[in-house]
C-alpha cells in the first residue's frame, strides 16, 4: 500500500450512503485508509450503507451533504472547515458536485489539498451548468472512473490531460467470488424472490435503481417482443428500489401487466446479497439508455462468472468484450435487445459458462478494488508530498 503520513486523516464527502458505485467506492477507500494505518472520515447524509462504513473502521459525520440549496452548501462548508481543524484532516476528497463546492471552500479556508472523483458524466446545456460541473476539476488533479469518463472530462472542461487520472472503479473480489457464496444464500434469495427450484428458465438479472435511464422499461419491451414470438423460456429479474420514483415503478408495473409478462418479468426490490443474485442468474443485463461512466453492474457479474449484455456505449465498451465475455447491444433499440436476449438464451449453458469464465479472468485482472485503492492512495501521497 502507498506510503501515507503516520497521522493521515482522509475526509471524503459524498451525498448519501444508500446504494451505488460512488458510495461503494467511498467505502472501499475508507477501508484501504484504515488498513494503511490512517483515519477515514465520511461526511454524508448517511443511509443503508452506513453500518458497512463503520464495520470497516470508517467514521460517519452526518450532515445534509446531498442538498443543492445554496445556503445549505455554505453551511456544509462551515461544518467541513470545523471538522478539518478539529480532526486534523490531511486531505478532502469529494464525490459529487454540490458536496464538492462545500469541500472546495473548506479546503481553501483551511489550506489542505482538495480533489474530486468524476463518478458520472454530467450534462451541461448552459454556461452556468458547465461552471457548476467544473467544481469537480478545481483540485490539483481529478480522478475519472474510466478512460471514457477521463476523455469526456478533458473535452468538456478543456483542462490539461495530465490533470485527469483514470482509475477504474474496482470490484471487491473477496466479496464477488463464487467460491465464497454458500448454496444456502442462493436458495434463500430464490425463495425470497419466489423462484421455484424446479424453474429451468434462463434467468436474466438487471441490477440497478429503478429509473428511466437504467433501461428497465426497454428490457420489458424487449421481453414483450420475445413473448410475441412465442418464447416463454426466460425470467427477467429487476433488482433495485425506486428511491422515491414511485411513478416510474408504477409505469413498469403497468407495462408488465399490459404485455402479459407477469410470469416472465419480476420487480424484486433492493438486494443486499448481489454476489448470490448473480449466481442465481444465468446472464446479467446493463441496458442503460445513457452511457455509463464505468458500469459496475456489467463488471460484478463477470467477476462472478456470468456473461453480461450491456449497451454499446460509455464504459461498457471497456469492460465487456463482445462475443467473448458478453454482448454489446445498440443502446435504446428494442429489437436489438430482443435479438440479443434471444441469442443469450439460445447460447446454452456451456457457451454462457465459457463466456462467464473469460469475463471472470479479465475482471480479476483489471478491475480489483485492491488495485483501485492502491492507485487512489498513491494519488493522495503525491498530493501531500507536493503540498508540503
Amino acid at each position: 500500500m502507498s506510503q501515507l503520513p503516520a497521522d493521515f486523516t482522509l475526509l471524503q464527502v459524498t451525498p448519501e450512503l444508500e446504494t451505488g458505485g460512488a458510495e461503494q467506492t467511498t467505502l472501499d477507500i475508507a477501508a484501504a485508509v484504515v488498513r494503511a494505518g490512517g483515519r477515514a472520515l465520511v461526511a454524508s447524509r448517511g443511509g443503508r450503507m452506513a453500518p458497512r462504513l463503520q464495520a470497516v473502521g470508517g467514521e460517519l459525520l452526518v450532515m445534509p451533504a446531498q442538498s443543492k440549496n445554496p445556503l445549505v452548501i455554505i453551511g456544509n462548508a462551515v461544518r467541513l472547515s470545523r471538522i478539518i481543524r478539529e480532526q486534523n484532516v490531511s486531505l478532502i476528497h469529494a464525490r459529487s458536485r454540490a458536496p464538492a463546492i462545500s469541500a472546495l471552500i473548506a479546503a481553501r479556508a483551511t489550506g489542505i489539498p482538495f480533489l474530486a472523483t468524476y463518478h458520472g458524466v454530467y450534462r451541461a446545456k448552459s454556461a452556468i451548468k458547465r461552471m457548476y460541473n467544473s467544481v469537480m476539476t478545481q483540485g490539483a488533479v481529478t480522478i475519472a472512473n474510466s478512460d471514457y469518463t477521463r476523455e469526456r472530462v478533458i473535452a468538456e472542461h478543456g483542462i490539461a490531460p495530465d490533470k485527469v487520472i483514470a482509475i477504474a472503479r474496482g470490484v471487491d473480489l473477496e466479496r464477488f467470488d463464487p467460491a465464497v457464496v454458500a448454496p444456502d444464500r442462493i436458495a434463500a434469495l430464490a425463495a425470497g424472490w419466489k423462484i421455484d427450484p424446479a424453474d429451468r428458465r434462463v434467468k436474466i438479472l438487471l441490477a440497478g435503481r429503478l429509473t428511466r435511464w437504467k433501461g428497465q422499461r426497454l428490457l420489458v419491451e424487449a421481453a414483450a417482443r420475445l413473448k410475441a414470438a412465442g418464447r416463454d423460456d426466460f425470467l427477467i429479474l429487476l433488482a433495485g428500489d425506486d428511491q422515491g420514483r414511485g411513478s416510474y415503478r408504477a409505469a413498469l408495473d403497468t407495462a408488465i401487466r399490459h404485455a402479459g409478462l407477469e410470469d416472465s418479468v419480476r420487480i424484486v426490490g433492493h438486494c443486499n446479497d448481489m454476489p448470490a443474485a448473480y449466481l442465481l442468474a444465468d446472464v446479467a443485463c446493463a441496458p442503460s439508455l445513457d452511457p455509463e461512466p464505468f458500469g459496475r453492474t456489467a463488471v460484478e457479474p463477470q467477476a462472478m462468472g456470468r456473461p453480461a449484455l450491456a449497451a454499446d456505449h460509455g464504459g461498457a465498451r471497456e469492460t465487456v468484450i463482445a462475443g467473448k465475455t458478453g454482448w454489446l447491444v445498440a443502446p435504446g433499440d428494442v429489437d436489438a435487445w430482443a435479438r440479443a436476449l434471444a441469442e443469450a438464451i439460445d447460447a446454452g449453458p456451456a457457451r454462457r459458462a465459457a463466456m462467464g469464465a473469460a469475463g471472470q479472468t479479465r475482471a480479476r485482472r483489471l478491475y480489483s478494488a485492491k488495485a483501485m485503492c492502491e492507485a487512489t492512495l498513491g494519488v493522495y501521497a503525491t498530493l501531500l508530498e507536493g503540498h508540503e
